[in-house]
């Protein structure tokens, strides 16, 4: 079995309200795959429903080749995956050892305590009460309790909310070391950098339908897009003196826009070359993932600002 999760025509309903309309999509085993998403576009819905947490209206679902919502097989499902939560209920007055201990029991094959408190991040806080934990060591406890049943599926919800620039780097490193294993990782994320440094697919959801999925590089056709060359003008320049006419100018900052950016760049850099002239600055980017995820969401905010008004 290569997938590990398979989504296929998914539907959920509160009332009138449609959480979840008719979304598809499978994830492979060892993926990291993203479910993005304003706040209530349906990841909850549909991450609860794979989860075994809530049931469906329509569609099929399996996650490790079974029914999440089959309770005959609801047991054997939890011993094989590990969530995350953006806030978990943990006691404060229990350490980081007694804490992890106590879940590991619940699963039949979990990892050793020691090596999961390392690999959080935690070592010099293990017998460390959770009360006297700072916010971003507890949120590494919690990922350490989604990770101590050694599971074969971890759910992600805003893993790195709270942590410091080093911690989320070795969260992501941890992460991309699970995945590495085996693990299939789905998460939900409302950092872009975090999603692009992390995910092999993404599949971001609009008022309840999948508005776009692929990878990164490819989601909404950022792959075959406009690419974007700025630099600085040069010192004795000026822009009429350029091979190649700007697309904007903002102070001595240039910037062209092309979809034949190797074409654009060998013109350029022929140019300077040729008239030894220094380009300072000179940058090559195409639309960011954070810029397509806001124009494929739009809708929601959108229709979500007119709710409250």
């Amino acid at each position: 079995m290569t997938l590990a999760i398979s989504v296929e025509n998914l539907s959920k309903s509160y009332g009138d309200l449609t959480a979840v309309d008719d979304i598809s999509f499978d994830v492979e085993r060892g993926e990291i795959f993203a479910l993005l998403g304003p706040n209530g576009a349906g990841k909850t819905t549909t991450i609860e429903v794979l989860e075994g947490f809530l049931h469906r209206d329509g569609g099929a679902v399996e996650v490790l080749g079974v029914d999440p919502s089959d309770r005959q097989h609801l047991r054997w499902l939890r011993n094989r995956i590990g969530v995350v939560l953006q806030e978990l209920a943990v006691e404060s007055f229990f350490t980081v050892r007694q804490v992890l201990e106590r879940n590991a029991g619940f699963y039949p094959n979990p990892r050793a305590i020691d090596e999961v408190i390392e690999l959080v991040g935690l070592t010099e806080k293990g017998d460390a009460k959770v009360k006297r934990l700072s916010g971003g060591q507890q949120r590494r406890l919690d990922i350490g309790l989604g990770i101590v049943g050694n599971p074969e599926i971890l759910f992600l919800d805003e893993p790195t909310t709270g942590l410091d620039p080093a911690a989320r780097r070795t969260t992501w490193d941890l992460i991309r070391l699970l995945s590495s294993e085996g693990t299939t990782v789905l998460m939900s994320s409302h950092y872009m950098d975090e999603v692009e440094a992390l995910a092999h697919r993404v599949a971001v959801l609009s008022r309840g339908e999948i508005a776009a999925q692929g990878s990164t590089a490819s989601l909404g056709g950022r792959d075959k897009g406009e690419t974007t060359i700025r630099f600085t003008l040069p010192a004795n320049v000026v822009v009429g003196d350029l091979p190649i006419t700007p697309s904007r100018i903002d102070g001595d900052v240039i910037e062209l826009r092309t979809s034949n950016e190797l074409t654009t760049l060998h013109r350029l850099i022929s140019w300077a070359l040729d008239g030894d002239v220094a380009i300072e600055g000179l940058s090559v980017a195409r639309e960011t993932l954070e810029d397509i995820y806001l124009a494929l969401a739009q809708g929601d905010r959108d229709e979500s600002e007119a709710r409250s008004s």
